[in-house]
């Protein structure tokens, strides 16, 4: 297929969101994780702001695991994020319907896509291929906050020339580390050490990643794929010492709410407070 050159403002943001979110039951046994709230918002429309505000408006959302409800959010979203008045007496045909935005979310473009259900991450983004005419396309997952500068990511990836970057973060450790004598003496105690180097779950690809991966249910993007990548020489990283949080955990989905309630939200990068 061929492919062309475009603005940052064209390149898509693939975004997964059919995982079933099994670690954190307590709020996905009835709808996507990436429809938990985090401040009363889906954490997925915080990740859509994210990139919005550094100019990238296209989404793409690999649906799965209760889709439906990914589907039923955006058909309704002007009606349940604006004030409106119904003028009634009207067929269902010309019920006539004036909103009155209190929104900033003009101008996105979201398209949904039934990925499947048991579907892994490589399969899910091969899937989407036929939606992709941009030499460029950025993937990340439905459950993870950053402040990373979108922007200078993306010229990150085009200056390098690889078909691939991920974004390479250091978590805290979330447990205090010991080093131990032979006699079970403690020498040091270390809280909050960072761990190595990991995916942040931030990236962008160019169009040949696709050759990399197949449609085949079982094809995940962070093994095979990505390891082929690394050993062709095509994958780089870009190194993010900012704030990172995956919610894999209800601990976690406190935590990013707590931030968000205490005006602290250091993702909220399109707006000078969280609130």
């Amino acid at each position: 297929m061929a492919t062309k050159l475009v603005t940052n403002s064209d390149i898509p943001v693939v975004i997964l969101c059919g995982g079933k979110g099994t670690r954190l039951r307590e709020e996905t046994e009835y709808k996507p994780k990436p429809m938990v709230e985090i401040g009363g918002r889906p954490i997925v429309w915080h990740i859509m702001k994210s990139y919005a505000h550094y100019g990238f408006r296209r989404f793409i959302l690999c649906l799965g695991y209760r889709g439906h409800v990914i589907k039923d959010y955006f058909l309704n979203y002007e009606a349940m994020s604006s004030d409106f008045t119904v003028e009634l007496g009207h067929s269902a045909a010309d019920q006539r319907m004036n909103y009155d935005s209190n929104h900033e979310e003009e101008g996105f473009q979201v398209t949904l896509v039934d990925t499947g259900l048991e579907v892994m991450t490589g399969s899910r983004i091969k899937r989407i291929q036929p939606h992709i005419q941009t030499e460029q396309f950025m993937v990340t997952y439905g459950d993870g906050l950053a402040n990373v500068d979108i922007g200078t990511l993306v010229a990150y990836h085009k200056a390098h020339g690889k078909l691939a970057t991920l974004l390479a973060v250091q978590p805290p450790s979330r447990f205090g580390i010991l080093d131990l004598a032979s006699d079970g003496r403690v020498e040091r105690f270390s809280e909050k050490v960072k761990n190595d180097w990991i995916n942040g779950g931030f990236f962008v690809f160019n169009h040949g990643v696709f050759d990399y991966l197949d449609s085949d249910p079982a094809c995940v993007l962070e093994q095979a794929p990505l390891q082929k990548l690394a050993a062709d020489g095509q994958l780089m990283s870009f190194q993010h010492n900012g704030f990172w949080l995956g919610m894999d955990t209800f601990r976690e989905y406190e935590m990013l709410n707590g931030l968000w309630d205490s005006n602290a939200a250091p993702w909220a990068v399109w707006q000078s407070k969280a609130h």
